[in-house]
């Protein structure tokens, strides 16, 4: 067992030091490795999918790999959902699924499947452990496996990869055996910066400087300072909008401090884009759109962006493969996304390179300012363009107008929803709810939300709090595992606030998130419980059919009062306006612990009042 000891101490020396696994006996030695290394906390969790999602928190909020280990058999197969969702989340899972050995495959015996590229195109990597490994030339093809599998994990795009081990009892050491770990073979992967020629560059610059309609696009993204910092720059520059969806994270402060007028992103293209005006839909269209990032929340954006297509659709992405989300993809610019803006930016526009870029990308940067010197300077904030003019046409710079329409189209969303949500005597409904329970989060939130409804209202309304980071498992966009998400984020930082908000379907289907013994002092959760899928209420389709209520919307009569009483959490019921107000602050508080606001409302209700909501929009834009 010497060589599978070994796989705790190669994943330390490359700084994987949590783990998740499940019990079970096959499983028997590398739970025991992974238990006794000194470098390695290891936590137990007995669902094995809850178990891959809370890895998958971990991971998410620490931004570097976690490692999964569970026993042969279906245990694996439960991993299978938050595979998915780390593929196309790119976040790094070092799977290690223990197995019979390859004799025993197909022989009828116990605990046994095919275990082999288990995971199938939703992994990065497949590996199989060598069953024996006690020639020497086996033991450095075991070690190298493992390395060549977690390089694969963090490398980018980072993913889920699975390492398979077959194993042959016996699986325990004796009594009083002392487990040691060798030295072993590392194997590092340096990672590289892609960069373009300095003559594509030019050639970007020179077309962002003709073309008069620009439009960024901001996919899913943790939040990163610089990135915000540069991508700020670059539409003050070439008087660029920037529209992100609530999971873009475009929405913080920089440093702690309020964000500079006419610099922040546009965040409520749920809200305007709904209103029927075809002249106002035309004005917004842009002539180049860039885009980086994941997916989007958004379908009016979307459907819009494909509607009203660009000419040009630039999406920067360092390496993997891309996706033509808006059928008008025309050119892949590998490069990160940090960088690409910092480099288009002109040489009067960068004042933080010295300070924050290395030396070799401030002489990049040089370069191509260098080559791009002849190309007139942006035209300064405020100084209007012509709206009609074209690509090829030498327009000094983009149209400051064309911004200004974006911005005045937030502006009016901004109004309208303050306006709408303090309109008197609302019925109690989950969307108001939604509303107020955003205005009081606590400062520095991990904000983590459910499918499906949750992340459509928050991207609906936006952040009051500006400081709170978003997570949702938009990747696969299931609710199988959204509480368990929120459970590993709040394991990895437990002296930061962690919010959940949840519908009653995705918290009763992940229940299991909690059912292990680890305390979660910082977790909050906020669980809108309308005893329904409510969201079938909501969307055109299901709501018009018979079979509504008995086959979509997942009636269910559960109250989280003995949910939250079996997993020793703080429970506040809440069912009208008056409650909420009283128990928001205290449910907040840092001090007492864990603990679950049930908010229970009438489905017919807020769809109702969600229909009033959407009239109100199409029907209010001046």
């Amino acid at each position: 067992m010497q060589a599978v000891y070994n796989i705790a101490e190669i994943c330390a020396c490359h700084g994987i030091t949590d783990v998740v696994l499940s019990p079970g006996s096959r499983c028997a030695p590398l739970t025991i490795a992974f238990a006794r290394h000194p470098e390695i906390r290891v936590r137990t969790v007995p669902d094995e999918r809850a178990a891959a999602f809370i890895g998958l928190g971990l991971a998410q909020s620490q931004r570097r790999a976690v490692a999964l280990v569970c026993t042969s058999g279906t245990a694996g197969l439960n991993y299978a959902p938050a595979v998915a969702e780390a593929s196309f989340q790119q976040i790094p899972l070092v799977i290690f699924t223990a197995d019979r050995p390859p004799e025993w495959i197909d022989q009828l015996d116990g605990q046994t499947i095919r275990q082999t590229d288990l995971y199938g195109a939703h992994a990065k990597g497949s590996f199989t452990f060598p069953a024996d490994t006690s020639h020497a030339d086996a033991k450095w093809h075991s070690e190298r496996i493992v390395n060549e599998a977690i390089n694969t994990a963090q490398q980018f795009p980072a993913g889920p990869v699975q390492v398979n081990i077959p194993l042959r009892e016996p699986f325990y050491p004796k009594a009083g055996q002392e487990l040691r770990f060798e030295e072993v073979k590392i194997i590092r992967e340096q990672a590289g910066t892609p960069t373009l020629p300095p003559s594509e560059l030019t050639d970007l610059a020179q077309t962002l400087r003709r073309t008069a309609r620009v439009l960024v696009v901001a996919g899913q993204h943790v939040f990163d300072e610089q990135l915000v910092r540069s991508l700020r720059a670059f539409a003050a520059a070439y008087q660029v909008p920037v529209v992100g969806d609530v999971i873009a994270n475009l929405h913080q402060p920089l440093g702690g401090k309020p964000e500079v007028s006419g610099a922040t992103s546009l965040g409520h293209q749920d809200v305007f884009l709904a209103v029927p005006d075809a002249e106002l839909k035309a004005d917004l269209r842009p002539e180049v759109l860039i885009t980086f990032g994941q997916s989007l929340i958004s379908k009016a954006l979307k459907l819009y962006l494909r509607e009203f297509a660009p000419r040009q659709h630039w999406h920067v992405q360092a390496t993997g493969p891309v996706a033509d989300t808006f059928k008008s993809l025309t050119r892949i610019i590998r490069m990160e996304p940090t960088a690409f803006f910092d480099q288009l930016l002109p040489l009067d526009k960068q004042p933080f390179i010295t300070s924050e870029l290395t030396a070799a990308k401030a002489n990049s940067l040089t370069s191509v300012a260098d080559a791009t010197r002849v190309a007139p300077p942006p035209v300064p904030l405020g100084i209007p363009m012509q709206a009609n003019t074209s690509e090829g046409e030498d327009a000094g710079a983009a149209d400051a107008s064309y911004a200004s329409r974006w911005q005045r189209a937030e502006q009016w969303a901004n109004g309208f929803l303050a306006g709408f949500f303090a309109a008197p005597n609302q019925p109690f409904n989950e969307f108001t709810v939604f509303y107020r329970t955003l205005q009081l989060l606590p400062e520095g939130t991990a904000l983590h939300l459910a499918n499906s409804m949750a992340v459509r209202y928050a991207n609906i309304l936006g952040l009051a709090n500006r400081t709170a980071e978003v997570f949702a498992n938009r990747g696969t966009s299931g609710i199988d595992g959204c509480t368990s998400t929120a459970v590993g984020a709040a394991l990895a930082q437990p002296t930061r606030p962690v919010v959940l908000l949840t519908g009653d379907v995705a918290f009763f289907y992940d229940r299991n998130a909690l059912w292990h013994n680890y305390p979660l002092p910082n977790l909050r959760i906020v669980l809108f419980n309308n005893h329904a899928g409510g969201i079938f209420r909501l969307i055109d389709g299901p709501r018009q059919q018979p079979e509504l209520e008995e086959l979509f919307e997942t009636h269910q009569a559960l109250s989280a009062e003995n949910t939250s009483r079996d997993f020793g959490l703080r429970y506040f019921p809440v069912s009208t306006f008056a409650e909420l107000e009283s128990a928001l602050p205290v449910f907040f508080a840092p001090e007492g612990g864990a603990a679950l606001l049930e908010i229970t409302t009438d489905s017919a209700t807020n769809a109702a009042f969600f229909e009033h909501y959407r009239t109100s929009v199409r029907t209010s834009f001046s």
